[in-house]
């Protein structure tokens, strides 16, 4: 997801950005891959990770759901014969990709990519006028199926919650207004209106529609829901020892990344008013301080780092605990398949 919003990030306001592996150094000392160890990464992208993990010796399993990736990926393929393995996956279904032994890490960067943001008829950015789409797939629900189709009382949560957007329901009502006499078909056209609802000032450092685009991109690919499904995979694919490396950058992301390994820690829960619950196995254990963030160094150099921050632990010899969902306390949104009839 894109960088936190607020931070004048350029990314996060639309505009093109190099990419830069975000907290790379940090990662690999993390997963602290070696040779004859198996990492998966569930963010192909435009590969960093990849090639610094097997430049490091291990073999690798990557993973991206989009299309322009895994076939700009076939040159690291080649390059590194029989010890890359490039699938077109979403991430949650990682653990159908991992060998029965086990995986020795998983590293998950959640975040757009900035080759996406860059192609204007990927529909991602406002900066650069394209088709309202955002499908990081490119197939499925559009972003344009969502704005012409949903009720304004569902577009103001998803831009509410997703978005963290403040005047979510006027830009909710505006936009059904508007669509009643010509729906919305390009990036631009959406953001215009936004800004006519809440104009930009002088201080903001941000545009005004990039927390409404935020929230339609982690819509449109339900990102949260793909993050929650990843990681309760990533808990059956590793073998004990393995390490979960997560770098997210979106409060909502880290929560969901924080409330896993809380859940999965093993600790005691309770409060002073209830009984306490019975101490659990832990399947996973943290690693080092449990919550890493970029330095101060690469945030200057790498805007798209002032908002990461890294989670990881890793697995022990415990069982694959219950795919409990609610641990996760996600809203209920409106349904994508509803506006893809």
């Amino acid at each position: 997801m894109a960088a936190n919003l607020g931070d004048g990030n350029p990314e996060a306001d639309g505009g093109p950005m190099r990419h830069i592996p975000v907290m790379l150094n940090e990662v690999l000392e993390t997963l602290s891959p070696a040779p004859g160890k198996l990492i998966l990464d569930g963010t192909f992208g435009a590969g960093g990770y990849t090639r610094a993990i097997l430049s490091a010796g291990a073999n690798v399993i990557a993973l991206d759901r989009d299309p322009n990736a895994i076939a700009a990926g076939q040159a690291m393929v080649a390059e590194y014969a029989g010890r890359l393995n490039l699938i077109p996956s979403r991430f949650s279904q990682l653990a159908e990709h991992a060998p029965p032994e086990g995986l020795d890490g998983v590293v998950l960067d959640i975040g757009v990519s900035s080759m996406q943001i860059d192609e204007a008829e990927r529909g991602f950015s406002f900066q650069k006028n394209g088709p309202l789409d955002m499908r990081m797939s490119a197939s499925g629900v559009s972003a344009a199926d969502v704005v012409n189709r949903a009720k304004a009382g569902d577009l103001a949560r998803i831009f509410g919650f997703l978005g963290e957007e403040k005047q979510a329901g006027r830009i909710a009502r505006a936009i059904e207004k508007r669509r009643a006499s010509e729906p919305f078909a390009t990036t631009r056209d959406l953001a215009n209106l936004i800004e006519s609802v809440n104009p930009r000032k002088a201080k903001d450092k941000i545009h005004p529609a990039t927390r409404v685009f935020q929230g339609l991109r982690i819509f449109v690919n339900d990102e949260l829901g793909e993050l929650a499904r990843a990681l309760f995979a990533a808990e059956r694919a590793l073998k004990p020892g393995g390490r979960l490396v997560v770098v997210s950058f979106h409060s909502l992301e880290d929560r969901l990344v924080k409330r896993f390994f809380s859940d999965r820690s093993g600790k005691a829960s309770g409060s002073r008013h209830l009984p306490m619950v019975e101490d659990k196995a832990a399947i996973f254990e943290p690693i080092g301080k449990g919550l890493l963030a970029a330095t101060d160094e690469e945030a200057r150099n790498n805007p798209r780092a002032r908002s990461a921050k890294l989670r990881a632990a890793f697995r022990t010899a415990a069982p694959v605990g219950a795919s409990d969902y609610s641990i996760f306390d996600l809203p209920d949104l409106a349904s994508l398949e509803k506006m893809g009839a």
